[in-house]
């Protein structure tokens, strides 16, 4: 009875939302501490985790894209090969850098560089694509939506500047 007692009065001196959730308040209790500890690392700038992972779930999705167009192009420029001969090593360096602060600290900063140059690479070779078609970049509306995407490379450069972000944040604990 004296230790039921105790532990009572050390439940009511703790304020209700400063208390972990427990088991009996069920899933929705334990997602709304989880949301509120994830806004709390943003806040704080502990998010390299989540970012390494988010970098290698994004490269995956960004390379099979750049992958399937640059096929229907049938890789007619050497420079095609690039992205998706990049995309391996940042999805491996991103999940590295979920499990691995090293490799959020050396690996994945270096190849999501090079990813990030790559894209602006293409953005480049993108646009002279489009000067390239008849009547160049005076015929705009219509080469700018037939010619190639203009603004897909950007997302390979910020695939590339989520994972340069990922590495300069502290980690999550």
């Amino acid at each position: 009875m004296l230790i039921t007692r105790r532990a009572a009065d050390r439940r009511r001196a703790v304020p209700e939302s400063d208390r972990p959730p427990s088991a009996a308040h069920g899933p929705v209790v334990s997602a709304e501490h989880l949301i509120d500890r994830m806004v709390r690392d943003v806040q704080h700038g502990r998010f390299e985790r989540s970012l390494s992972g988010l970098t290698a779930a994004a490269a995956v999705v960004t390379g099979a894209e750049v992958y399937l167009e640059h096929y229907k192009a049938s890789f007619g420029n050497k420079w095609m090969w690039s992205p998706v001969l990049l995309t391996p090593p940042l999805v491996v360096a991103g999940i590295g850098g979920v499990f691995s602060k090293h490799w959020a600290k050396t690996a994945l900063p270096i190849t999501a560089a090079l990813y990030a140059a790559n894209g602006l690479l293409g953005e480049y070779f993108h646009a002279r694509g489009v000067a390239r078609k008849p009547g160049g970049w005076r015929g705009y509306s219509y080469n700018l939506p037939m010619g190639p995407p203009i603004s897909a490379p950007g997302l390979m450069a910020m695939v590339g500047g989520m994972g340069l972000l990922a590495a300069v944040l502290r980690r999550e604990n």
